[in-house]
């Protein structure tokens, strides 16, 4: 009679084991759909926290994956997007400008180019044309002969509307010269690159946009040892820049103890 209770107790206990199984399904199930809803979020702080949360549930000790450390990439605002289209789309429209400019200038001098008394070069800073002194002026002198005005006047029409703006500069090679006029080749640099831009002005190119600058014998383009290294370094450069040109913005000076006294 007691081994007959006993095999009934027993059996009763058979019975009730499925619900310690079921209990640890529905237990991992839950677990199983927390970390997809964390891995979802793509947050790494969450994920601890999840991570941690179920290793203390479970006993263990926390432990982050190396693998999960995708941080969520913050959203572009659409007016940052839409700003650098725009800009873009402006770099475009100037880069075209200049390669256009540059197959303009490069028809107007093309015979002096074939005499290579003209370079035309174009480069991130800008188009330049490099014209030899020969073609611009006599010896020594600053005043722009009457046969190169022509020339000059032509490149003036083709970035007159442009609105880029423009820097002449004047060189020379590194034989001194000294007269009343002129008492070194920094006076007769500057003085070259000075006509230039006066002749562009007359031609209708505005005259904010022009710069003069005389670099004298200090920026030779080839060495002076040689007559025709001296020929290319006498030589006056138009630049039309790609960018605008630099704006200074002055700084105020910090008040000194005794103003503040």
């Amino acid at each position: 009679m007691r081994r007959k209770k006993y095999l009934d107790q027993r059996q009763s206990d058979n019975h009730e084991r499925w619900l310690v199984s079921y209990a640890d399904f529905i237990t991992l199930l839950f677990a199983f759909f927390v970390v997809m809803y964390a891995i979802s979020s793509i947050n790494e702080g969450k994920y601890r926290v999840v991570s941690d949360s179920l290793g203390s549930a479970f006993g263990s000790a926390p432990k982050t994956p190396d693998l999960v450390t995708i941080a969520a990439q913050p959203a572009v605002p659409l007016k940052t997007q839409q700003i650098a289209a725009k800009k873009n789309t402006s770099q475009r429209r100037q880069r075209e400008q200049m390669q256009d400019m540059a197959r303009d200038i490069m028809k107007v001098l093309a015979p002096l180019v074939k005499e290579g008394k003209v370079r035309v070069t174009q480069s991130n800073r800008g188009i330049t044309v490099e014209i030899n002194a020969s073609v611009l002026f006599a010896p020594g002198q600053a005043v722009l002969e009457e046969n190169s005005t022509k020339t000059l006047r032509a490149v003036a029409q083709v970035v007159r509307d442009a609105g880029h703006a423009i820097q002449v500069e004047g060189h020379t090679d590194n034989v001194a010269i000294q007269n009343a006029t002129f008492p070194s080749n920094w006076e007769l640099s500057t003085a070259r690159a000075s006509s230039v831009v006066r002749l562009f002005i007359d031609s209708g190119v505005g005259a904010t946009r022009l710069t003069a600058l005389g670099y004298g014998e200090h920026r030779p383009a080839e060495s002076n040892d040689t007559p025709e290294g001296r020929a290319r370094n006498r030589r006056v450069t138009v630049t039309m820049l790609s960018a605008e040109p630099e704006r200074v913005t002055e700084i105020p000076v910090a008040p000194s103890a005794e103003t503040n006294r």
